[in-house]
């Protein structure tokens, strides 16, 4: 069956870098321990220290974001603590409750272009502190970001440098999720490093499952031992893999050559084209984007003749008559389907 459909729906929708698949071909058979304490996982968190110029960080790499994060959360945070996000964060909105089905609250802020500020997280955090009944209300303990946002937007390094102050002067935590982290550091936009977040915060994670590997994302803690007995934690909460050797392996991969950052600038250069040939032919782009992901505001009529030859990722009903569509490059998107893209816009 020939299917000739246009799929920019999402930066997930493909295997895995062939650079990974063969690496995993050539290691098949290699005998490795368990649990990550493999040569490959090692040789990865070397690598991974060495980008992030942080030589005692620790590392550990889950199967997924939504794992990830409950997992970072609920160990980082106390019983009676809650996170704050933006409301339209990842963990607030498409993560079916993971953060509160694990006993914390996310306790959400607006947002501007997807991102919140270090005056926002003052103001929440001074309403609890200031509240007389705040014994009785759920306690600030850390703050989530994601880099890209869910709106495709970035955190410049001076706003991530504030929030980070904001933090540290009310001691809770920073996090930020950097499923599509390959896409942001590619960006010529970009001037967040990966040992800025080093420096800036307390656990962040490196993406591997929308940048390139099978599945798979990389937790760091630039500090050893910010969560005591992390590892066995993650075994209790059901996210350690057995064979911990495929995501090293994968990890040892796209750490080698500059493969990571190589990944992103394909899908940057892809959605470059895209959003200039959709500001060339009109249409609405509602949200000012960088990054590989594009969000357009349609008619019915568009709707319908996009949808027709393009699959594309729903977003939200602004109104009865137009409809938030996401288009999604990734490591894998063609040169041919942009082509094809770009005959249907």
């Amino acid at each position: 069956m020939v299917d000739d459909k246009l799929y920019f729906a999402s930066d997930y929708q493909e295997g895995a870098h062939p650079a990974i698949l063969r690496r995993l071909l050539e290691n098949n058979l290699t005998k490795s321990p368990g649990y990550g304490t493999d040569r490959f996982s090692e040789n990865a968190r070397r690598l991974i220290r060495q980008a992030c110029l942080a030589p005692e960080a620790e590392i550990h790499f889950l199967v997924g974001g939504t794992q990830a994060n409950a997992v970072i959360l609920d160990t980082m945070l106390k019983p009676y603590q809650g996170v704050i996000a933006a409301d339209t964060g990842h963990v607030s909105v498409h993560e079916a409750g993971a953060i509160e089905h694990g006993g914390h609250k996310v306790l959400t802020i607006l947002h501007q272009n997807g991102k919140i500020s270090a005056d926002a997280i003052r103001s929440c955090l001074e309403a609890y502190w200031q509240d007389g009944n705040h014994e009785h209300m759920v306690m600030p303990g850390g703050v989530y970001l994601s880099q890209p946002t869910e709106y495709g937007t970035l955190y410049s390094l001076s706003e991530l440098e504030a929030i980070s102050a904001v933090c540290r002067s009310y001691r809770i935590f920073l996090h930020v999720d950097g499923a599509r982290l390959a896409y942001a550091l590619a960006c010529p936009e970009n001037d967040v490093s990966l040992s800025d977040l080093a420096r800036l915060c307390d656990v962040f994670y490196i993406g591997g499952t929308k940048c390139g590997a099978l599945f798979g994302e990389a937790v760091v803690f630039p500090t050893p031992g910010t969560v005591p007995h992390f590892f066995t934690m993650v075994k209790q909460h059901g996210a350690l893999l057995a064979k911990g050797h495929i995501t090293g392996i994968q990890f040892e991969t796209l750490f080698t050559d500059g493969l990571y950052r190589e990944l992103g600038r394909t899908a940057i250069a892809a959605a470059d084209r895209i959003r200039a040939r959709l500001r060339e032919q009109g249409y609405c782009l509602t949200y000012d984007t960088p990054t590989n992901q594009i969000f357009i505001t349609l008619s019915p009529s568009q709707l319908n003749r996009l949808t027709e030859k393009a699959e594309l990722a729903f977003f939200e009903k602004t109104d009865d008559s137009h409809t938030v569509m996401r288009i999604a490059t990734s490591w894998a998107t063609t040169d041919e389907d942009v082509e094809k893209l770009l005959a249907l816009l």
